[in-house]
């Protein structure tokens, strides 16, 4: 008699647990996301003429000249793979992290010559989670020379718009200024017009 007791009263608990915490909780939070903030609550989404092209919050590859490049990404086995969220999870003393940041830091010289300055270490360094979507403004503003060669217009007319786009802090304390690659890349082509593929790219 006591276990049934004992077993009615966890399965009442266990019920009342699943309706709370796995039905309405959620049902209650994501109603008021959607009412409050719609855009973030859809997971941020960003579109232009094609239909969506990706999200504010999730990084993604752009190796082409005529676009700003993002960090790179140890996400998944050949990297930018949002199911395959991570690091490298190489500590500083990894040859193969020296080796490949190396290769990164050749790489980025050959291809931007008129850069002025140290190659900014973000470039060379993966996020935590591999899919970080924002550079500081000195990573997007270092890679000026080569996106402005590559689309044939002066640099300070990307500068200008790369500038324009700068995000502050949050609530103005947290965080650092910050630059959103897909959302840059997205305007250099609406402003400058969608430049041609080169073989290879």
């Amino acid at each position: 008699m006591m276990i049934r007791q004992e077993i009615a009263i966890s399965l009442r608990a266990t019920a009342v647990t699943l309706v709370l915490t796995g039905l309405l909780y959620p049902v209650l939070t994501t109603g008021v996301a959607n009412l409050l903030f719609p855009a973030r609550a859809q997971g941020s989404l960003i579109a232009d003429e094609r239909g969506t092209v990706g999200s504010e919050l999730i990084g993604q590859p752009f190796a082409r000249e005529a676009y700003l490049q993002p960090r790179p990404s140890a996400a998944g086995e050949k990297g930018w793979d949002g199911a395959g969220s991570s690091g490298s999870n190489l500590g500083p003393t990894s040859k193969a992290l020296r080796d490949r940041a190396a290769k990164d830091v050749e790489r980025l010289v050959r291809d931007n010559p008129g850069a002025s300055g140290p190659v900014p270490a973000e470039l060379v360094s993966a996020s935590a989670s591999g899919l970080d979507p924002h550079l500081s403004p000195e990573g997007a503003l270092w890679q000026i020379p080569r996106i402005a060669r590559a689309r044939g217009i002066s640099e300070e007319r990307v500068r200008s718009l790369i500038e324009g786009r700068v995000e502050g802090r949050d609530l103005f304390v947290l965080g650092e200024p910050r630059v959103n690659v897909l959302v840059v890349n997205l305007a250099l082509d609406r402003t400058f017009g969608r430049p041609p593929r080169v073989a290879g790219q």
